[in-house]
């Protein structure tokens, strides 16, 4: 029994001496990181200024969502956020039960599934087309063509939707007008039905060449013998792209995914509201636009920032869920 503690005790010695050796091995090999590369530490610090100042500490501002917060509760804005009454959870069953949430809720989820089902593919098809082509120089002057929408403003894309689809000089709309005719031209720029296909048509000409980057990238890190094995094997060049282009993209494909799932209840403020009018507003009134009005306008700070922080909560969740989702089948997934 005596033999048996001793044993014991001295085995607790050896582990404490290894665990000391490894954190003092652990601490020199951080140190003499640092001393190799400083310069690397010392460029990370405007970044993480950055982020210090703009992504964390604005969120102390959440709690207002718990406040009846007003700033004229104190002298400074200090004062005014951290000394207003505590109201718990009535903003949040305001937003709830509000008329006005499953009205946000439907028309969000409508422009946010559309854009997924239709804008997320789309960079990937046209990533693929791209690959495809062999002549170089006409593959880079395509390149430049198809990423050129995504530095126009989406205020002169919102210009340009009102001047195509104008029903007094609009070119697109009397071009609908010359094959549907006068009575059943679709006037998208008034007509609810037509909105969600509107916002996703903008975000088509605009985003789908700049999102080929991503996947052109991973397309060029693909191994060439790859496809010299497959046409050994008689493989064409449609069974090229199946069962070698997109496989070696999968992963590339999937986080995308998860980044865009994570998004979902985002649709943009900037072109909902440009292209909002008294027309289509019960279907372009989203999450985004709720509180800017109810926040900005009405100076309802508190209910706005309960909807803001539900959509932070949402998205938060959607990103987790759809990353254990992608583990489940064998993906690496974000983290």
């Amino acid at each position: 029994m005596a033999k048996t503690l001793t044993a014991d005790k001295a085995a607790g010695a050896r582990t404490k001496q290894e665990k000391r050796a490894y954190a003092q091995l652990g601490h020199n090999t951080w140190r003499k990181a640092f001393s190799q590369h400083y310069w690397l530490y010392i460029l990370m610090i405007p970044g993480i200024l950055y982020m210090l100042i703009f992504n964390y500490t604005p969120m102390a501002g959440l709690v207002m969502a718990f406040e009846d917060f007003s700033p004229y509760n104190g002298d400074t804005a200090i004062q005014a956020l951290f000394g207003s009454p505590f109201a718990g959870l009535k903003y949040f069953e305001k937003l709830f039960t509000g008329p006005d949430f499953w009205r946000l809720l439907r028309n969000t989820l409508a422009i946010s599934l559309a854009n997924l089902i239709f804008a997320f593919p789309a960079p990937i098809i046209l990533a693929l087309l791209l690959n495809e082509l062999r002549c170089k120089w006409f593959k880079r002057f395509s390149q430049t063509l198809v990423y050129i929408p995504h530095f126009v403003s989406i205020v002169i894309v919102a210009a340009l939707t009102y001047q195509l689809f104008s029903t007094t000089d609009g070119v697109a709309y009397h071009l609908l007008v010359q094959i549907f005719g006068k009575q059943n031209a679709p006037d998208i720029m008034s007509d609810p039905d037509l909105f969600a296909t509107m916002i996703v048509g903008q975000n088509l000409w605009k985003e789908t060449g700049y999102g080929t980057i991503i996947y052109l990238a991973a397309l060029s890190s693909v191994d060439t013998q790859l496809y010299e094995a497959a046409k050994i094997d008689g493989a064409g060049r449609w069974q090229l792209m199946w069962h070698v282009t997109l496989p070696a993209i999968r992963g590339t494909i999937i986080l995308m995914l998860i980044m865009k799932v994570g998004s979902l209840l985002n649709t943009g403020y900037e072109q909902i509201f440009l292209m909002q009018n008294a027309m289509n507003r019960s279907v372009s009134d989203v999450f985004d636009t709720y509180i800017y009005t109810k926040g900005i306008v009405n100076g309802q700070y508190s209910l706005a920032t309960a909807a803001g922080l539900f959509k932070s909560i949402v998205s938060m969740v959607m990103v987790i869920g759809a990353n254990k989702i992608a583990k489940l089948f064998g993906e690496s997934g974000l983290y």
